[in-house]
């Protein structure tokens, strides 16, 4: 299986990450991707950036070393509502969003229910692309139904390489992303591989995520970032354009 754009990488810019976007752009190129997302923590993470840096994006090129950028944020979900916390005129501006649930950010119940609906409500969002790491169980989910409404609004399912290091903080992720799986292949539900890189050794790197997908027998057509040309249709920004 051959990966074509990591899909999930932070710089400088999210305060917490240690190399420029040419620095990460030069990696993915000598790594042999086609394509890179560069998805910025969104202003409610502390140490991120604010609103004018992700307005501005549209300056920046969308080309580098022959790689394919896509330029966008890694949104925080707030609470069970789904607010997000950018705005949707600024999320729909940019080449793709990731939503995800934060220690620092979100506010409310950590129950299952309340989880759950926040990642429902999220979803229902036509700016929101991505689940980002629904894997935590910091933060329980029914993953039925998680995995029932990504398929229902055509939101893409992470599976974060980083979440399932043995080096990671995150919970229980290795059981949480196989139930999340097998529901994923029940209902034909999309899925991409992000890195979460910080740093740009780690961007394509995919050992753990891909041990898992070859030990379920994963279906490669149920995975967006096989190729560039079918990532970019899977996006639900392009999708409903």
């Amino acid at each position: 299986m051959k990966i074509e754009i990591d899909t999930h990488t932070h710089t400088l810019v999210s305060g917490h990450a240690y190399n420029t976007l040419r620095e990460m752009a030069h990696m993915a190129a000598d790594k042999g991707l086609k394509g890179l997302a560069i998805t910025e923590h969104a202003p409610k993470m502390p140490g991120s950036t604010g609103l004018y840096y992700f307005q501005n994006l549209r300056v920046v090129p969308r080309e580098m070393y022959g790689i394919q950028l896509f330029l966008g944020v890694e949104l925080n979900i707030m609470d069970e509502e789904g607010t997000i916390d950018l705005p949707e005129r600024v999320v729909k501006d940019l080449d793709i969003s990731i939503a995800s649930i934060h220690t620092p950010c979100f506010a409310g119940e950590r129950t299952k229910e309340t989880i759950t609906n926040a990642y429902v409500n999220t979803m229902k969002q036509n700016c929101v692309d991505i689940i980002g790491h629904p894997d935590d169980g910091r933060f329980p989910v029914d993953y039925d139904k998680l995995v029932k409404t990504a398929k229902e609004t055509g939101t893409l399912l992470e599976v974060n390489n980083t979440s399932l290091s043995p080096k990671g903080f995150r919970q229980n992720t290795k059981d949480n992303v196989k139930e999340m799986l097998e529901y994923c292949k029940k209902y034909k539900a999309m899925v991409v591989l992000g890195t979460d890189a910080h740093v740009d050794v780690s961007i394509a790197e995919y050992q753990y995520a891909g041990e898992i997908l070859r030990e379920m027998d994963f279906p490669e057509d149920l995975i967006a970032n096989t190729s560039l040309e079918k990532f970019r249709c899977c996006l639900k920004r392009n999708c409903n354009a």
